[in-house]
């Protein structure tokens, strides 16, 4: 091939290259607004879904509570994307489930149970509707924060988690609502209990406010950040450092994953009633993260009943299903939470639980 000929198909091919990457810009332009399509249609439909699942809890439990959804306000976000936009700093608004038994006399005072809901970016379903007919029929007041980050709640509302952070504040806001303003509420008798992502809401509550909480429940609790991230998969590590959630990795800041840690925050703890159980067997909470909890509490001096269950069916959900192993733990988890908040009607039995959560 002499040098003209080469020269010649070298520009062929540059201009082919070139014509093809100004072909490829309007695609990925397109690629780009159809993700952007995609993550808003999802958020419309987790709307939806929340919608669908609203209405679901009135015929699942309308028969034993009076249900509202309450729209209330916490914190300001822990950082601002434009600090000087308008509306910067203004406290977060969500919304929160409320049920209030129909046996209950309005002119009486009431125990009222916290009970935040677990998962990453997670809500407040009817996942949970035997556990609060439970809760019902002993004659709690239950209120269920949709904090910030929730979904269902539309992009704005999932894009303020923050994970271990003022998120933990919103479920205390919700607490103070309720004493505010029902008089049936009784302030000396509220408890708090939670699982998984929940059941780390619940300490740090217990760590945070320890005036404020007569006893509290964790269950399978995320307990080290630091060594989550280091067993889970990227994906998961993503939802941590996305810009507008953490916006570093573990690797990057450890001080900020450790700091929104319970086990790495124990010596906050002031010994209020608490009971922790965790499953060896547990596929979304590994074990390690539970026993590192316990043995920082331990080191501390701290007092707490715990404990570790081998491998009960469920794995992560263990005590939380409708399975007779999970009624007779969560019969003992009311005992424990019954012997400071003093129901009514206590459950102390399976077949008392039974009645209450299944009606037969």
């Amino acid at each position: 091939m002499n040098k003209r000929i080469f020269l010649s198909l070298l520009v062929i091919l540059i201009s082919a290259v070139g014509l093809n990457a100004q072909n490829q810009n309007p695609i990925k332009e397109e690629l780009k607004d159809l993700k952007k399509y995609n993550t808003n249609l999802d958020h419309r439909m987790d709307r939806l879904q929340k919608m669908v699942d609203d209405l679901i809890w009135f015929e699942r439990v309308g028969d034993v509570a009076h249900i509202d959804k309450l729209y209330i306000y916490g914190p300001p976000k822990w950082k601002e994307k434009n600090p000087t936009a308008k509306g910067a700093g203004n406290p977060v608004k969500f919304w929160t489930y409320t049920f209030v038994p129909k046996s209950i006399n309005p002119d009486k005072k009431y125990p009222l149970i916290v009970l935040p809901h677990g998962g990453v970016h997670g809500d407040f379903t009817t996942y949970y509707t035997h556990i609060v007919r439970e809760l019902i029929a002993q004659e709690y007041i239950v209120v269920a924060a949709e904090y910030r980050g929730s979904t269902g709640y539309g992009k704005g509302h999932y894009e303020k988690i923050d994970y271990g952070g003022l998120e933990v504040e919103d479920v205390y806001a919700s607490r103070n609502y309720m004493i505010e303003n029902y008089d049936f509420v009784d302030k000396n008798r509220v408890g708090i209990m939670g699982w998984s992502h929940g059941g780390m809401i619940a300490l740090f509550n217990l760590f945070d406010h320890p005036n404020d909480f007569k006893v509290g429940f964790a269950g399978v609790p995320v307990s080290d950040l630091v060594a989550r991230m280091g067993y889970m998969t990227q994906e998961y590590r993503d939802l941590y450092s996305a810009e507008y959630h953490i916006g570093r990795t573990a690797n990057d800041n450890l001080a900020e994953y450790r700091r929104r840690s319970p086990a790495w925050n124990t010596h906050k703890f002031q010994n209020t009633p608490l009971l922790i159980h965790t499953n060896t067997n547990d596929d979304d909470v590994n074990v390690i993260e539970v026993e590192h909890l316990i043995k920082s509490l331990k080191a501390d001096g701290k007092t707490f009943e715990y404990e570790i269950f081998q491998d009960v069916p469920g794995g992560h959900s263990f005590d939380r299903m409708d399975t007779k192993k999970a009624k007779e733990i969560r019969v003992k988890i009311y005992k424990f939470l019954g012997k400071e908040l003093n129901p009514n009607k206590p459950i102390t039995n399976l077949k008392q639980l039974q009645k209450a959560g299944y009606r037969f």
